[in-house]
């Protein structure tokens, strides 16, 4: 809608206001609500959606994290910074068959941006980007929701009106504080969503713009439409979701700037009335606009398409069933199920989880599920708002439903599965666009309840509890995601069938050490999920230290024999081979692992071990060397070949080895101390000195490097400061084989020495 108001500056707001209701009802006439200047209305909604999640700033890298920013090599600098558009947001090739196809580079480079900024990995910067983000999106939206509320008006000045300031800051309250939004917020992958969503509205608000000036013949700027397309692009580029704002803002365009009727224009269609023109259809440019827009999508997405490959995403049963089910009926009834939790995760936002994979919602199939009631309780709301946007009379109701309802299934078609399959089935992170429709459709529902009311301030005050109780529940859930101890934990009174909640759980208490209760949940997990074999290898991996080695195979053995090509599995399994003492079989394990992953440092480790078991030294050597080429600091494998050389007595190979590898890795004291033993045998005292010095300096408590210090002092003839830290070692380690023994020797000698003198 846009007119000339040309005495509607600020200090005229009412003129504005009573000149807009003469047009359409004004949605803030009957709520009982705050008025404040834009100003202090947007300090507001920052301050309130900073508040909501100013607790998670120091929150760790918890779940997906670890992978999209601990793990990922285009964070560091010497990734070239060209690789970020030919690699997923994982950092996996584009081309690999493991790739997500997840294309959103500009969402990895502000993660390399903090990474450089920070100095590492530490994950403070991290979230506070996250909270400014959603901040600064919350404050966007109360011009947002003013527009698609209150309509398009601009004064003579080009000077956007505000016509529905109290129900623009009431969306917008809403927006910031709501639950679901924590995983985008508290967790730093999301901020792709955060991201998507900032460029969505920027584009959505740059839309707006191409509408600022009126004039004859020449109604609206092609340069901001094109503004438009170009910032849908770049939203893309943080998230998929992005594109669907060019959908949106079509919408926008015909209902608001054209008014379109879209019922009358189906009418016409259907009767083939060519008095489209009546209709709406080509005013004001509208079908120019639409095919710049569909242009510049379609442009878009054959760019996307060519740089992504043509190869559908490879994904699981697990991670979404439905999608993999043979009835289409099957598939169908559930795809829609998903649709209505979602749907009851804005309305009800209590119930959240990090994951709902893995049986966290069983499959529904047949019709006598009770759940199909929640189907046909989305569907006959849906349809019931549907034909309200329709079919009403007054057009402001249908202009205001089909925005709200047009915000809410747009940006969440490309996680619907309707177009291609996703691998997720339900995730939180992807209701944060979709959840603009929602408030639009709660705030519309509040004004309407509010104009039938008598007590309005009863309402009202109904309303700021929602608001109270989803500020105390952001607070709740992003202290959750402050670790994956707190998380993991969070998710199991929510979807307790879920294996990989278990798997995780049982994950975060092996890597504190506790594996009784790691084992528990593991267990817990492969009984909910008999073919989930990474719990199976890690489950494996415990028992195998804990010298439980039959079941320890069994379970290997079952994982490799479900998944052929789980290298770690089959790695881990040779592991268990070997302590069996049934080298054959390990070294063919090993090597199967090896084909499965041609780049495999820690296996050609592992298979040196056996072949130095086996007292195949070249072999050895050679597998460590392997090792070490795909992993220049796998300092394992280096002090095995330093060892072993020094075993078989080649001393000056040990000690080229030694050298290459401190160069290396300069600060392993481990590699220090193997490369001092190897050059106090070649009676380079005084260098193996300093060596040894070095590692006891970065490794104070380790019983064996005094001990060989004592010894190489033996050797030199420094009696005393041999005596000296032979007692050290004795105090760290009192059993410490060898060094008591030497140090006996050595009082001897001392006590002949002393003999002689007296």
């Amino acid at each position: 809608q846009i007119c000339n108001q040309h005495n509607a500056e600020a200090p005229n707001l009412e003129q504005a206001f009573h000149r807009m209701a003469q047009a359409e009802p004004n949605l803030d006439h009957d709520i009982s609500w705050f008025l404040l200047p834009s100003y202090w209305a947007k300090m507001l909604v920052a301050l309130i959606s900073f508040l909501c999640f100013a607790n998670s700033y120091d929150g760790d890298f918890v779940f997906d994290d670890s992978e999209a920013i601990i793990n990922n090599k285009d964070l560091r600098a010497e990734t070239p910074l060209g690789d970020l558009w030919h690699h997923d947001f994982w950092g996996s090739k584009l081309s690999s068959n493991t790739s997500h196809k997840s294309y959103r580079p500009l969402t990895v480079l502000t993660f390399r941006i903090n990474y450089l900024f920070a100095g590492g990995f530490y994950p403070v910067g991290f979230h506070v980007v996250n909270i400014v983000l959603h901040c600064t999106i919350s404050v966007l939206m109360v011009d947002v929701f003013s527009i698609l509320l209150g309509g398009l008006q601009f004064s003579n000045k080009g000077r956007r009106l505000n016509l529905a300031p109290k129900t623009s800051l009431l969306a917008a309250l809403l927006f910031a504080v709501h639950p679901v939004h924590t995983e985008c917020v508290a967790g730093i992958v999301g901020r792709a969503d955060l991201l998507c969503a900032l460029f969505f509205l920027l584009s959505f608000l740059g839309y707006c713009k191409a509408f600022r000036e009126s004039k004859e013949g020449h109604n609206f700027s092609i340069f901001w439409v094109l503004v438009s397309v170009i910032l849908g692009a770049i939203a893309m580029l943080c998230k998929e979701q992005g594109i669907t704002i060019l959908g949106l803002n079509a919408v926008f365009d015909a209902l608001v700037i054209n008014k379109l009727n879209v019922l009358e224009l189906i009418q016409k269609l259907l009767h083939k009335d060519k008095s489209l023109e009546n209709a709406g259809l080509l005013r004001k440019g509208l079908l120019f606009r639409i095919t710049l827009l569909m242009s510049g999508g379609v442009s878009i997405l054959y760019i996307r398409w060519r740089i992504m490959g043509t190869g559908p995403p490879a994904f699981t049963e697990v991670d979404n069933p439905a999608s993999f089910a043979d009835s289409l009926f099957v598939r169908a009834i559930n795809y829609n199920y998903y649709y209505s939790l979602n749907a009851w995760l804005l309305l009800c936002p209590w119930w959240l989880c990090f994951d709902w994979s893995m049986g966290c919602i069983p499959l529904i199939k047949s019709v006598g599920d009770w759940r199909i009631i929640a189907l046909a309780a989305l569907w006959f709301c849906l349809i019931g708002l549907i034909c309200q946007a329709l079919c009403s009379e007054d057009s402001h109701k249908r202009r205001i439903l089909t925005l709200g309802l047009g915000f809410l299934i747009i940006p969440f078609l490309p996680a619907s599965n309707l177009f291609f399959r996703v691998g997720f089935v339900i995730a939180e992170r992807v209701i944060y666009l979709p959840s603009i429709g929602y408030c639009i459709l709660f705030t519309y529902g509040f004004s309407l309840l509010s104009k039938q009311a008598k007590k309005k301030k009863i309402l009202a005050v109904a309303v700021l509890g929602i608001l109270l109780t989803n500020v105390m529940r952001c607070a709740l859930r992003s202290s959750q995601w402050r670790s994956e101890e707190q998380l993991f934990r969070s998710a199991l009174s929510v979807c307790p069938l879920n294996a990989k909640v278990h798997y995780n759980v049982g994950k975060n208490l092996a890597d504190k050490g506790n594996q009784s209760a790691a084992i528990k949940y593991y267990r817990e997990a492969v009984r909910l999920n008999p073919k989930y074999v990474h719990a199976m290898n890690n489950l494996g991996n415990i028992l195998k230290e804990r010298n439980e080695l039959q079941e320890a195979e069994e379970l290997l053995s079952l994982a490799v024999q479900i998944q052929p090509d789980f290298a770690a599995a089959w790695m881990n399994l040779g592991i268990v081979q070997n302590s069996l003492r049934r080298f054959e079989e390990a070294e063919q394990s090993y090597w199967t692992a090896i084909k499965h992953r041609k780049k495999y440092p820690d296996c050609y480790y592992n298979l040196g071990r056996l072949y130095a078991d086996l007292n195949r030294h070249i072999d050895a050597l050679n597998a460590w060397r392997n090792a070490t080429v795909l992993k220049p600091e796998h300092s394992l494998a280096w002090n095995n070949m330093i060892i072993l050389l020094d075993n078989t007595g080649n001393l000056a190979q040990a000690e080229a080895v030694g050298r290459e590898a401190l160069e290396l890795i300069p600060n392993d004291h481990s590699l220090m101390f193997s490369l001092a033993n190897v050059l106090g045998k070649s009676q380079k005292y005084k260098e193996s000195e300093a060596l040894f010095l070095k590692a006891i300096k970065a490794n104070p408590n380790a019983a064996s490097y005094h001990g060989n210090l004592a010894v190489l002092y033996h050797r030199w003839g420094n009696l005393d400061l041999a005596k000296k830290h032979y007692e050290v070692s004795l105090k760290l380690d009192p059993m410490a084989p060898g060094t008591k023994e030497n140090y006996n020797l050595l009082r001897r000698k001392l006590e002949q020495l002393q003999k002689k003198g007296g």
